[in-house]
């Protein structure tokens, strides 16, 4: 199962159409503010999640006052440990998900980014593969290898983070920078802007943790 979250942060509506347009999702979650997009595009989630501290009102009480189909609405209140986003992955997790589209999940707000990225990592580690996608970039946390085919790549470049201290056995295949069991640590540029040189580009290491974005200018 797939799910889509629709988050508070920025987001293009035609490109969020879009996406969904390309895409099959069993499960789309609304977080708090994200909820507008539903109402501009006169579509239903099933699922509505946040304090709704940042939602107009007119449009949360549309969705509260559906008599079909109405969404099922998660209210937390304001003071709580997670954020809203991590509620919504938590219910896409629950609802047995095991792939998550966030959308809206950048933005002005860095804090909010950087916490959204931990996301990743909290989903990777419960085994469901999490995406973090706007029109220019899209952004997932690894444990282990990974394969990106050419014509399916998200823009042009794809950087390489360690998200912990250092990544043992790099091995990078089919790049126009390659390299062959090497420890990329953090703290460093390094991994910033490949390219994928063949048909297909292999990701291989030993240990640790990598943050994949693969972005367009």
């Amino acid at each position: 199962m797939e799910a889509l979250i629709i988050t508070g942060g920025d987001l293009e509506d035609i490109f969020a159409a879009s996406y969904i347009k390309e895409h099959h999702f069993d499960i789309t979650i609304a977080v708090d503010a994200g909820m507008g997009f539903f109402y501009r595009k006169d579509m239903t989630p099933h699922f509505i999640v946040g304090d709704f501290d940042s939602v107009n009102p007119e449009i949360l009480q549309k969705f509260t006052e559906m008599e079909k189909d109405r969404p099922k609405i998660l209210q937390f209140q304001p003071e709580k440990d997670e954020t809203d986003t991590e509620l919504a992955v938590r219910t896409a997790m629950e609802q047995g998900c095991k792939k998550i589209h966030i959308l809206g999940a950048t933005g002005s707000r860095m804090d909010h980014v950087l916490g959204n990225i931990h996301l990743l990592g909290m989903a990777m580690e419960h085994g469901v593969e999490a995406l973090m996608v706007d029109a220019n970039n899209r952004i997932r946390m690894v444990n282990q290898g990974l394969a990106l085919r050419k014509e399916e790549q998200y823009g042009n470049y794809v950087s390489l983070l360690p998200f912990t201290p250092q990544v043992t056995g790099l091995t990078l295949k089919g790049f126009k920078y390659q390299v062959e069991d090497f420890t990329l640590k953090c703290c460093h540029s390094l991994g910033v802007s490949n390219e994928i040189a063949a048909g297909q580009a292999e990701i291989a290491f030993q240990e640790g943790t990598l943050v994949v974005v693969e972005s367009r200018d």
